[in-house]
């Protein structure tokens, strides 16, 4: 284990991003515990190196200059994930950039095992371009065809992790190359990064997914930003202390959710309320929900925000904030939220969903 390849984080801009990548390197570390003998190499690429001071990585720094650049002319922000990695690949045998918003099920050894030659490591192997549901996809279809670069059969990507030996680095030279060709006609792609790594690789290199092994959590990310800040606000002045390494297993990939008896109870409770209450005043009670586990509790106020913006989402072009309130204040809710209705509507109101 002696080479094997880096992992790579790319965090700038908001704390948030640093925010996850810390849990993304903690969970890192802890699962790496099972695999004693693995030289771990993290590089974190940032604007910022504070957050990361005390941490086992190797800190490289990134100006706005050389941010910009690798933007490319179009300003395309996913671009510098391709730059980035292909710059350290000159210097690595091998390389695994991955995403902020994700965390380790296993250690990061068996990740690496899949990086190989002839292999594009990525988090997920999706559907094929021809049963794509996008639109701006689908159209590229015949010109990327008319040039022989892509087909109905082409397997489209999801590039949460990126992973590549230095033989195959020149995918990225060819993804770059796309990018700037396509975006002009595809800028409404937001993830037009990942479609053009697909076609890069097409034929050329075999997608290897890891979902067993990384869980990166683009969909419902509220819900685990609260679960990795509350982590982090419990372990902040020790983030690699055996307790917080510990804690990090305790952060599932599982959506917070009562038990289904509970679900049921919560049910039936709705029922007295008018019925365009009921789904919202469900979700308030997902939040309020004694979970066993510590971090899963840190989310009750993230389901009251959804409960509220789902209802402002169904609602568009009605001032639902008035409804809401009136809602709140209804007798039947009132009694069933208890001493939870004040914490529910200040935190609301912070959020000015109230």
């Amino acid at each position: 284990m002696a080479h094997a390849p880096s992992l790579i984080y790319l965090v700038y801009g908001r704390q948030t991003y640093h925010q996850e990548a810390l849990f993304s390197i903690a969970s890192a570390i802890a699962r790496a515990r099972a695999t004693p003998q693995l030289c771990l190499d993290i590089q974190v690429i940032t604007d910022d190196g504070t957050p990361y001071a005390g941490l086992p990585v190797r800190v490289r720094r990134l100006d706005e200059r050389t941010l910009a650049s690798w933007y490319g002319p179009h300003h395309y922000h996913f671009r510098a994930k391709h730059v980035a990695l292909r710059q350290v690949l000159d210097e690595k045998p091998a390389a695994v950039l991955i995403d902020t918003d994700t965390f380790f099920h296993a250690s990061p050894a068996r990740l690496f095992a899949r990086v190989r030659r002839g292999a594009l490591l990525c988090n997920a192997v999706s559907h094929l371009l021809g049963d794509s549901p996008a639109p701006v996809y689908r159209q590229l279809i015949e010109p990327l065809k008319a040039r022989g670069l892509a087909d109905e059969r082409t397997p489209l990507i999801n590039s949460g992790v990126i992973g590549l030996a230095r033989e195959d680095a020149g995918v990225l030279d060819r993804s770059l190359e796309l990018m700037d060709d396509l975006y002009p006609i595809a800028r409404a792609a937001y993830n037009l990064e990942e479609f053009v790594l697909a076609i890069a690789a097409y034929r050329q290199l075999e997608p290897v997914g890891c979902t067993d092994l990384i869980h990166h959590y683009w969909s419902r990310k509220q819900l685990f930003r609260a679960k990795v800040q509350a982590w982090l606000h419990k372990h902040r002045t020790s983030l690699l202390s055996t307790p917080a390494l510990d804690d990090t297993q305790l952060v599932t990939d599982r959506l917070p959710r009562p038990p289904r008896a509970a679900r049921l109870l919560y049910k039936l409770r709705t029922l007295p309320l008018p019925a365009p209450m009921r789904q919202f005043s469900l979700e308030l009670f997902y939040g309020c929900h004694d979970y066993d586990n510590e971090f899963d509790r840190a989310c009750g106020p993230v389901w009251w925000e959804k409960a509220a913006t789902n209802v402002i989402e169904r609602h568009p072009d009605q001032p639902v904030e008035e409804q809401l309130g009136e809602w709140l204040n209804h007798k039947v809710l009132r009694h069933l939220l208890g001493p939870r209705l004040e914490a529910i509507r200040r935190h609301l109101r912070q959020q000015d969903l109230l």
